[in-house]
């Protein structure tokens, strides 16, 4: 058998060029940060789109209501002067023949810059609430406010009885509804997993052959089970949450004997990011290496030397 240097490759093995390995680096360096961003991105402009700018035109709607003041079929002397004094106050004529106050004019001629001015009554002061009244910086703090006083209010009115009353009404009816109680039973298994208030307890991680023998499975302790299945197995036995990969979110819960579980020499953390990397991120004192015959063996920690004949 030829004895192969250190650096050749093994059999079969393809080799990976340095220019290669650097574009992985990089992906591996620039892809968290770039997702993160992707994902707060998308939430942002979908809450603006689907929840901001709806509420935003009903404002500006329920405003126009109240403060348009639009003058229609006003006599003048001269058919081309722009200006006319009505009930002693200044108007502009527009190019529809209505007339809109002075002042809410010039304003929204001051804002437009190098754009035209809208040509009706309703068009300016639709520009005349956005500069005035619905200015981002004003918006966006009163919506987060009032949001939040909405979800207080929410949840104290779900407190009481009456309004547990009314959501049971309301999910019946979901329920009710053929393809709507499937999406929406998802989505709520998930939000009660997020914002449930007692949150699950994990004990340990240990590793249960699920779900059949020879393939194992990371595991969450969360009890001691149910005492029937202790009697029937006549011996100890554990609550196991099995997650899914890559959203922990979802699994199974199983009951399985104490000895036939595994304790696992790594924290919470590590186990939710060995599931969601898919395996793919393994902790330290997990981590295999090869051995000089291409095998894989365990990192095992260095054996404390022997005490000389001194220190005994």
């Amino acid at each position: 058998m030829t004895n192969l240097p250190p650096d050749f490759p093994a059999p079969g093995a393809t080799p990976h060029s340095p220019f290669r390995k650097a574009v992985v680096r990089g992906l591996a360096v620039l892809v968290p940060p770039l997702l993160t961003i992707v994902i707060f991105v998308w939430v942002g402009s979908t809450v603006q789109q689907y929840v901001l700018e709806p509420v935003t035109a009903g404002i500006r709607q329920a405003l126009l209501l109240q403060i348009a003041d639009i003058r229609h079929d006003v006599e003048l002397a001269d058919p081309s002067q722009q200006t006319a004094l009505i009930d002693g106050a200044t108007y502009h004529r527009l190019p529809n023949d209505t007339f809109v106050p002075i002042a809410v004019y010039e304003k929204v001629l001051k804002a437009q810059d190098q754009q035209a001015v809208p040509e009706t009554g309703r068009a300016v002061y639709r520009r005349y609430i956005d500069l005035t009244y619905l200015r981002p910086y004003y918006v966006v703090p009163t919506f987060l406010l009032l949001f939040i006083l909405l979800l207080y209010l929410l949840g104290k009115f779900m407190a009481a009885g009456i309004g547990r009353f009314f959501w049971n009404l309301f999910e019946q009816g979901i329920h009710r509804l053929p393809l709507v109680r499937n999406v929406y039973s998802s989505v709520k298994q998930v939000s009660d997993f997020l914002f449930s208030e007692s949150n699950i307890e994990y004990t340990r991680v240990v590793a249960v052959e699920y779900p059949r023998k020879g393939l194992w499975s990371l595991g969450f302790v969360t009890g001691e089970s149910l005492a029937d299945i202790r009697g029937a197995a006549n011996e100890p036995v554990l609550s196991v949450i099995v997650c899914t990969s890559p959203m922990p979110m979802t699994g199974f819960t199983v009951t399985v004997r104490r000895s036939e579980t595994v304790d696992l020499n790594m924290t919470i953390d590590q186990a939710f990011q060995f599931i969601i990397s898919c395996g793919v991120v393994v902790p330290p004192q997990q981590a295999l290496e090869l051995s000089g015959n291409g095998q894989p063996r365990a990192i095992e920690e260095q054996p404390p030397e022997p005490a000389t004949a001194g220190e005994q």
